[in-house]
């Protein structure tokens, strides 16, 4: 048998033990607890709303100053069709709808004021068409200049810009881009003979000043100006380009985020061009997949979300600032890229996104699985 020391001297083993067991849960419980409240702090983004349609969703875009959006793409028979929802108490429901004879690729409402809202499409057939939404049999414009699927289109003044001309870019896979002034009807303002996947206009901050950026399937990204018609900046970046956009249009460039395959986030800094160091850029991987389109967030031009192949959303915030050289000429300086939130939406490439300039937070995607989701992006305010 023990005797009386041996028994303390276990006793006491047998206590430590059992503080520190007691020590380390409570330690593991406090790093848990901390570990959530770090989470929760952070942006969420939670789907809101999803509805499955029975048709390939090309594109998705926000009708300005409402609670409705728009899906465009087409069906198996070949037929294009552009659908209305709105947010109800009940979710999302189906407003309106018009059916074409050609695939819907992508639309844009801003070429238009806020009070006519009009449509901008671009078809499988090469077609630019603008709708009244109210009265969509016959479209209110449209041209055939272009002979095969128009890949990108782009809009300004209207809702993004007070000044200027009301004008639309359009790329097709016929080697033409082309810019149009829909109060002219007969022919494209512009032309430049150049195959493009993605372009956009910006830098309209007042009545002349106009670029088009493009994106290659080679990689290349370039900046054409329209006031003096040349290229005004050309960068290769490898990978093909898929999505590119411009913080803001109505204002001086600023910054300009590509998104390409192989998983590849650029973002130049635009406002300081030096004659030798270009633009500054930074450089993300991101998604492990193909890196579909970035897009700004309306009401902080800091923030953008990037969509991925692997049915994710990353929301990501950027850093840039400014710096001279030993001969006193400023030039940017890379900045750095912030994952703010990462979030599996789909198990199918979400391949088109909008914010809603209207209500922070709130955006729709669609993917490849032909769904349509309605997001909300929380704690965004905070930043």
């Amino acid at each position: 048998m023990w005797n009386f020391a041996e028994r303390k001297s276990s006793e006491m083993w047998t206590s430590s033990v059992l503080i520190f067991q007691l020590l380390w849960r409570q330690n593991l419980i406090n790093r848990l607890k901390s570990s959530r409240m770090d989470a929760l702090q952070k942006p969420q983004i939670i789907c809101h709303n999803q509805k499955s349609l029975d048709y390939a969703i090309h594109d998705v875009k926000w009708i300005p100053c409402s609670a409705k959006f728009i899906a465009l793409g087409g069906k198996s028979n070949g037929a294009g069709v552009v659908q209305i929802y709105a947010l109800t108490g009940e979710g999302v429901e189906k407003k309106d709808e018009f059916c074409k004879k050609e695939h819907f690729k992508c639309g844009t409402f801003d070429a238009s004021s806020l009070r006519n809202r009009h449509l901008a499409t671009g078809d499988f057939a090469g077609r630019l068409q603008v709708w009244d939404l109210e009265d969509n049999l016959v479209p209110i414009y449209k041209t055939t200049e272009h002979k095969s699927v128009i890949n990108a289109i782009d809009g300004v003044s209207g809702t993004t810009s007070g000044c200027g001309a009301p004008e639309i870019v359009t790329g097709s896979r016929d080697g033409n881009v082309m810019v149009w002034d829909v109060r002219q009807k007969d022919a494209p303002r512009e032309r430049l003979e150049e195959t493009v996947g993605r372009l956009l206009l910006g830098n309209a901050y007042n009545n002349e000043e106009r670029v088009i950026a493009a994106g290659y399937d080679n990689g290349d990204i370039k900046l054409f100006d329209l006031k003096t018609m040349r290229v005004k900046w050309s960068k290769c970046v490898k990978n093909g380009v898929v999505g590119l956009q411009f913080d803001r249009k109505n204002i001086p460039m600023n910054k300009l985020v590509a998104t390409t395959l192989e998983s590849k986030i650029y973002c130049f800094d635009v406002r300081t061009q030096h004659p030798k160091k270009g633009f500054a850029q930074v450089t993300e991987k991101a998604h492990n997949s193909t890196v579909w389109s970035a897009k700004h967030l309306p009401q902080n031009r800091e923030i953008f979300m990037t969509m991925g192949g692997s049915g994710n959303a990353m929301l990501m915030e950027v850093q840039l600032s400014n710096e001279t050289d030993a001969d006193g000429i400023p030039y940017g300086v890379a900045g750095e890229l912030t994952l703010l939130q990462n979030s599996t939406l789909s198990d199918q490439p979400i391949t088109s996104f909008d914010w809603c300039a209207d209500k922070l937070g709130l955006s729709v995607c669609s993917a490849f699985d032909q769904t349509i989701r309605v997001l909300i992006t929380t704690k965004l305010n905070l930043y």
